[in-house]
């Protein structure tokens, strides 16, 4: 205990201003230890906690999704869509609210576009056209950020003679804009999916479509197919599923990709992706996307239960 009170006497008296950030997060360091020596039966108490919360919610959650899929669906949107905003008005992260501001006016009105009655003929095209350029966007930045961070860890950052907290701050930023925005446009894009494919009438939630599907006709954009499957189109090809369902080639990757579905636009018969993606080029945006789809909970609901935690040790008295 003497040893504590010496470096809480000490950091007291040091001009913080005058330091190093290596020095200031050292005294900061002493003083949080000295702060909570003597409180481990606490801190016990408080990851039990913890891990009681993580349990219950993930148990709410699961049952939630399966029950309600639709409001979760739209709640977890929210949450996404909101709760970086919070931390970065409170945070003063500038740079990532104007990008936010700018994704969200555009993703509004492509969205407001997705759900107008009757659907335009070139609304459906407008809308993979945007979502897939944020897509590959998020693919390229994560990508980017992730070999920045490798590239940090290894040293190689002082060939450049770049500070390892730069580089380190550059990768990481890169990597979450890149992961944030990436989930973000996915559940965008199934949703105004379902939507305009809903309008078009050759696919319904209940399964029953309400249009007879021609095979001159695609289902996700409801244009007519001019490519024949065995032709080689000059600006885009014609692609036909195990089902013998045919759609444009950019259509049903969009579907698949894009909107998060992995199912027959009209039979729901599911889709063969391997066979789709034979390219081992493009075999890695379907496991970004399958990352995405993980990283939800995480972006979504992990802040609120982290805060839940708070709350509840803030009731109890523990610090």
């Amino acid at each position: 205990m003497v040893v504590g009170d010496a470096q809480e006497v000490f950091s007291s008296e040091v001009d913080m201003s005058e330091l190093s950030p290596e020095e200031q997060w050292k005294i900061e360091h002493a003083r949080m230890h000295a702060k909570h020596r003597g409180h481990e039966a606490m801190h016990a108490e408080m990851v039990l906690i913890l891990i009681a919360t993580l349990v219950v919610a993930q148990l709410l959650l699961v049952q939630w999704k399966q029950r309600h899929p639709r409001s979760y669906n739209m709640v977890t949107l929210f949450q996404m869509w909101v709760v970086p905003l919070y931390f970065t008005v409170k945070l003063h992260w500038w740079r990532f609210l104007v990008i936010w501001i700018l994704f969200s006016a555009v993703t509004a009105f492509v969205t407001f576009r997705a759900t107008r009655k009757p659907l335009v003929q070139t609304t459906p095209r407008l809308v993979y056209k945007w979502f897939l350029l944020i897509y590959k966007i998020s693919y390229a930045t994560g990508i980017v950020g992730y070999m920045a961070v490798m590239f940090t860890l290894f040293g190689l950052n002082l060939l450049f003679k770049i500070k390892p907290e730069d580089a380190m701050d550059f990768g990481i930023s890169l990597l979450f804009y890149g992961l944030y925005y990436g989930v973000l446009e996915r559940d965008f894009a199934e949703m105004c999916a379902d939507y305009m494919a809903s309008t078009i009438g050759f696919y319904s939630e209940s399964g029953m479509p309400t249009k007879h599907l021609s095979d001159s006709v695609c289902a996700v954009c409801g244009q007519q197919i001019f490519v024949d499957v065995s032709e080689e189109g000059i600006i885009e090809n014609t692609y036909r599923l195990s089902c013998n369902h045919v759609f444009h080639e950019f259509c049903i990757r969009g579907w698949c990709i894009v909107g998060k579905k992995q199912t027959c636009p009209y039979c729901k018969e599911k889709v063969d992706l391997k066979r789709m993606f034979s390219n081992p080029w493009e075999r890695p945006h379907v496991m970004y996307g399958q990352l995405l789809d993980w990283l939800r909970y995480l972006v979504a609901w992990q802040p609120v239960i982290i805060g839940l935690v708070q709350g509840i040790n803030y009731i109890l008295g523990l610090e």
